[in-house]
C-alpha cells in the first residue's frame, strides 16, 4: 500500500512516517499543500493522510481538487487537524473527506483509522488466504500453518501487494510503486530483489510467485493454473 502523508510539522511528520514505514507501508511525504497537489495529479495512492493548515495551499483546497478529478474520487482520505470546530468538520466532510483525526492524536488510533479506511475503500476482508498463508490486515501479520512469517517492511508491502491481486499479475512498475516512495534513491530494477527475497520465505507454503515476461509477477497458491 502506498500512501501520502500531508503535514508541515516538520517532527510530526517524521514521527508519523517512522512508523507507517515500519508497519510496512510505502510512504511519501510533502509539507506544502501545492506539491501534495501535484503528487495527487502525478503519483497514484491508496490513501491520503491530510492536514489541513498547510502552506503553498490549504488542505480544503488539495482535498476540493482531488476530488475533482476523476481517478481522485475513490481514494480515501483522513484529514489531521487542529481545527476542531464542528462547523470546519463538517465543511470537510462535505467536500469528500472520508474521517477526521484531531491533534493531538495517538498513533495506534491512526493504524486503526488507516487499516478501517483501506479495508472500507476496497470491501477488504480482515484476513486474506492462499493455501497455508493467512495476512491479518488489521494486526499487518503474516502466517504460514498459523506460524508467524519474519518479513521487513519493504517484503510486506511486495506481499501484501500481490496477495490484494492474487492470481491475476502485478506489473513490475506498479509493483514498484506500493513498494517505493518518492525519495528512495532506487530504479525500478530493484523490485525483483525483494520479490526473489520474498519468493525464498514462501518456500514450503504452498505459495508461489511467477515472473511472467511483460507482465509482471503472480502469486497463487501452488499448482494453480
Amino acid at each position: 500500500m502506498r500512501l501520502l502523508l500531508v503535514e508541515d510539522h516538520a517532527e510530526l511528520a517524521e514521527w508519523v512516517a517512522r512508523a507507517l514505514r515500519q508497519a510496512g507501508y510505502a510512504l511519501d511525504v510533502m509539507r506544502r499543500g501545492d506539491h501534495a497537489d501535484h503528487a495527487l495529479l502525478t503519483q497514484p495512492y491508496d490513501l491520503v493522510i491530510l492536514d489541513l493548515s498547510l502552506p503553498g495551499m490549504d488542505g480544503l483546497d488539495v482535498l476540493r481538487r482531488l476530488r475533482a478529478r476523476e481517478h481522485g474520487l475513490h481514494v480515501p482520505v483522513l484529514v489531521l487537524t487542529a481545527r476542531a470546530t464542528t462547523e470546519e468538520r463538517v465543511h470537510g466532510l462535505n467536500l469528500g473527506a472520508d474521517d477526521y483525526l484531531p491533534k493531538p492524536f495517538e498513533l495506534a488510533e491512526l493504524e486503526a483509522r488507516i487499516k478501517a479506511l483501506l479495508r472500507r475503500s476496497g470491501n477488504h476482508a480482515p484476513l486474506l488466504r492462499v493455501g497455508r498463508l493467512s495476512f491479518d490486515t488489521t494486526t499487518r501479520l503474516v502466517s504460514v500453518d498459523d506460524r508467524p512469517l519474519a518479513l521487513t517492511p519493504r517484503e510486506l508491502a511486495v506481499l501484501e501487494a500481490l496477495l490484494w491481486r492474487v492470481g491475476r499479475p502485478v506489473a513490475r512498475e506498479a509493483l514498484f510503486e506500493k513498494v517505493f516512495d518518492l525519495a528512495a534513491d532506487v530504479r525500478v530494477e530493484a523490485i525483483e530483489i525483494y520479490v526473489s527475497r520474498v519468493r525464498k520465505k514462501l518456500e514450503g507454503s504452498g505459495v508461489t510467485i511467477t515472473t511472467l515476461r511483460g507482465l509482471g509477477y503472480l502469486l497463487a497458491e501452488a499448482g494453480d493454473g
